[in-house]
């Protein structure tokens, strides 16, 4: 039924590059703390860096959650569901780190997102997830959904924040600069949004 894959390459690539969603799992290391689960989707926003490595752009949000766990632990689960063509669904289990606007790392992975929207949606890290599992299985439960459009409404909201109204943003939140459980989240002051070169 299932399957483990030595490398995202080749048809399990072009899957997962193909997925209008996916979500991400992780949790704290208190065995009480709370598992966090998010969808994540805007066109553009994905990347698989090499093999065994992909990435994703972090916008804007109510909370950080992903961010904190990821800071305390680095464990993390990726997954995509087939919603048109054959049933599938597609895990990557591994370490992920938060790449943040000052890493000198930030603007040659942002250069990994051509497509993607920057400027609109308050980017503030690249998840980056260093696969460590990598597997399928049937997916013959998840239902037929069809794509229609990525929704406008988090663009028209996070499009009019510059650096500072957006660092104002995630201050007034309850947990972006602090978990639910009280971990580090969002490092704040912002720092100022770094492009790659030409862009």
């Amino acid at each position: 039924m299932g399957k483990y894959y030595e490398q995202i390459d080749g048809r399990l690539r072009e899957f997962i590059e193909a997925q209008h969603i996916f979500f991400t799992a992780t949790a704290p290391l208190s065995g009480d703390g709370t598992v966090n689960l998010s969808p994540k989707g805007l066109t553009g926003s994905f990347a698989v860096l090499d093999e065994r490595t992909v990435a994703y752009l972090d916008y804007a949000g109510s909370n950080a959650e992903t961010i904190a766990h990821l800071r305390e632990n680095g464990r993390i689960t990726l997954m995509w569901c087939a919603f048109t063509g054959p049933p599938n669904i597609v895990r990557v289990h591994g370490r992920g780190e938060p790449v943040f606007r000052d890493d000198p790392r930030f603007a040659d992975l942002l250069a990994a997102f051509p497509g993607a929207p920057v400027d609109d949606h308050g980017l503030r890290a690249i998840i980056v997830v260093h696969a460590e599992q990598i597997r399928d299985t049937c997916g013959y439960a998840v239902p037929f959904m069809t794509y229609d459009a990525d929704r406008d409404l988090h663009g028209k909201r996070f499009a009019r924040e510059d650096d500072a109204s957006l660092d104002e943003y995630f201050r007034k939140k309850d947990h972006v600069a602090t978990s639910i459980d009280g971990l580090p989240g969002l490092p704040l002051p912002l720092p100022p949004l770094r492009k790659p070169a030409g862009a």
